[in-house]
């Protein structure tokens, strides 16, 4: 009798991307939590209506300069979404180099495998390895949300860009696995290891360590705009050039989404940068002031 031994690495490959549940994963109506319209305007709804009903009690009911204390809850709940990223971009990037590996001969004559990754050939159906992870991150979505309470709690303002940057992103999450839309294995190993870096970096500075000395998060934000906004050109440089990519109408839609919020957040970076030229500037009157008044 022969025993077989794994090693760690195999083991860990085994749970990310070979276990049954995921090979066998199939996007359904009525086998998948979470996977009906009714779920998702509903939740979308919800969350929106508890971000304004809790902003309105603690304005009513709480001085505006008195933060509510929360503890470790903020720092748990970065270190729990940095944890979540990181299982998440270590599975799919495992799930989709088995399915290139198991599917390449399929579509090997007209995709190299970075093609394949942008562009789905037509006919893709939501099953598989890559369609759980985008699952898991539909899933994830909902973890994302709770920071939003925590900035109303703590500094007593309501998120506007926030509540909209949520309720879109869940909203693309799910149009990925209604309709297979290509592109989403590259957004989600972008984005899952981004928010790995930038959770963590969250933790880091919420128990108190140091932080860094510019804008950090913002940068990391802006990278990964500008990684999304070059894949979404190579979609459609695909679709023309190479017969059709699938879910071209949900990514369409998806695109126009993600343009909003670009420019939402392009005005953002614009006025914090501007805002720290003017302080420069103001602190260098002050010095030059100074000096003419010694």
């Amino acid at each position: 009798m022969f025993v077989t031994r794994w090693n760690p690495v195999q083991i860990l490959a085994y749970y990310l991307s070979e276990h049954p549940s995921i090979v066998g994963f199939r996007w359904s109506h009525t086998q998948s939590w979470g996977s009906t319209w009714s779920f998702l305007f509903t939740a979308i709804a919800f969350y929106l209506a508890l971000s304004i009903f809790l902003h309105l009690l603690l304005f009513l009911i709480v001085r505006r300069d008195r933060p509510v204390p929360l503890g470790p809850i903020p720092a748990l709940h970065c270190l729990s979404v940095a944890l979540i990223s990181a299982t998440i971009f270590a599975g799919i990037l495992l799930s989709a180099a088995a399915e290139i590996r198991e599917t390449r001969w399929f579509w090997r004559r007209s995709k190299t495998p970075f093609q394949w990754l942008l562009c789905f050939p037509l006919g893709t159906r939501p099953s598989g390895r890559v369609f759980f992870w985008s699952y898991v991150y539909y899933l994830s979505r909902f973890v994302h949300m709770g920071r939003t309470f925590f900035v109303i709690l703590r500094r007593r303002k309501l998120a506007y860009f926030q509540l909209f940057n949520n309720s879109i992103l869940t909203l693309m999450c799910f149009l990925w696995l209604e309709f297979s839309q290509s592109f989403q294995v590259l957004v989600i190993l972008f984005t899952t290891l981004v928010y790995s870096v930038v959770y963590g970096y969250r933790f880091w500075t919420a128990i108190g360590l140091p932080s860094a000395c510019y804008p950090f998060v913002i940068n990391c934000q802006m990278v990964l705009l500008c990684c999304n906004l070059v894949c979404h050109v190579g979609v459609l440089l695909l679709h023309f050039l190479k017969g059709g990519c699938n879910g071209i109408g949900a990514w369409l839609f998806n695109s126009v989404l993600n343009g909003a919020i670009m420019l939402l957040f392009l005005n953002f970076y614009l006025k914090i940068h501007l805002g720290k030229k003017k302080k420069v500037k103001a602190e260098t009157e002050i010095e030059r002031v100074k000096e003419k008044g010694k």
